[in-house]
């Protein structure tokens, strides 16, 4: 049996429930190479989960409820080059959520997030509109002994962008991260510039499936991931 897992506050999405990127990465950490993560009700903060490895798998639970499950994986994903950090700029600078915020304090993307608190990662739409970037320098305060950017934290930036690029698809109301599958390539060091990147790739009903990316900001990739997140609630 592993310890207990305790996702604290600091690492919330909604008000009451983890980042589902950070919480993907800390159901997935036993598991060497890409990892895919299916949630199946949002994590609480604050209190023991418990992680139960298993022969293919590993388990997220709260008491006898399943939260979430872990496999590997592999991804294949046709990416993107990178754009510029000028460009990634202009982008952020359009970010749609800034004033009107589902989850204003979410620890990725969340505006109200203070600097070095947050990682503040605000997407908007490039020149085109064809994907969403945004910059990102990590905070040295996310960095492991060695100075590169923990997994969790690159899974976290993969993540947001995921959900706020699906506006491309139209109307689109609220949405949870469903699942995530990320491979990190190379880690990346810790208060080096970044672009985060987002596309959308289909959507099926209330599934809205999406690619991410993190670059160095000479254009090299870092890390991938593909996503699903579910329309909870419709506009209309």
């Amino acid at each position: 049996m592993a310890p207990p897992l305790v996702i604290q506050p600091r690492f919330r999405g909604p008000p009451d429930s983890a980042n589902g990127g950070y919480a993907c990465a800390m159901v997935a950490g036993s598991i060497a190479g890409a990892a895919e993560v299916t949630l199946h009700a949002p994590p609480p903060l604050g209190q023991p989960l418990d992680l139960r490895p298993d022969e293919d798998r590993v388990a997220l639970l709260a008491g006898d409820e399943l939260l979430a499950t872990a496999r590997p994986t592999t991804i294949d994903l046709d990416v993107p080059a990178s754009v510029s950090l000028e460009e990634a700029r202009r982008a952020s600078s359009r970010y749609e959520w800034m004033d009107d915020h589902p989850y204003p304090t979410c620890f990725v993307c969340g505006p109200q997030r203070p600097v070095g608190d947050g990682l503040r990662i605000f997407p908007g739409a490039i020149d085109d509109r064809s994907r969403y970037a945004a910059p990102w320098t990590p905070d040295p305060s996310l960095a492991d002994a060695d100075g590169q950017v923990r997994p969790e934290f690159v899974w976290a930036a993969l993540d947001c962008p995921s959900g706020i690029v699906t506006d491309l698809f139209g109307d689109v109301g609220l949405i949870l991260l469903g699942r995530l599958a990320v491979d990190i390539s190379r880690p990346i060091a810790a208060g080096s510039p970044c672009v985060v990147t987002s596309w959308p790739l289909q959507r099926d009903g209330r599934k809205l499936h999406t690619g991410s990316a993190l670059f160095s900001d000479n254009g090299d990739v870092h890390a991938i991931a593909r996503a699903v997140w579910i329309e909870v609630r419709s506009s209309r």
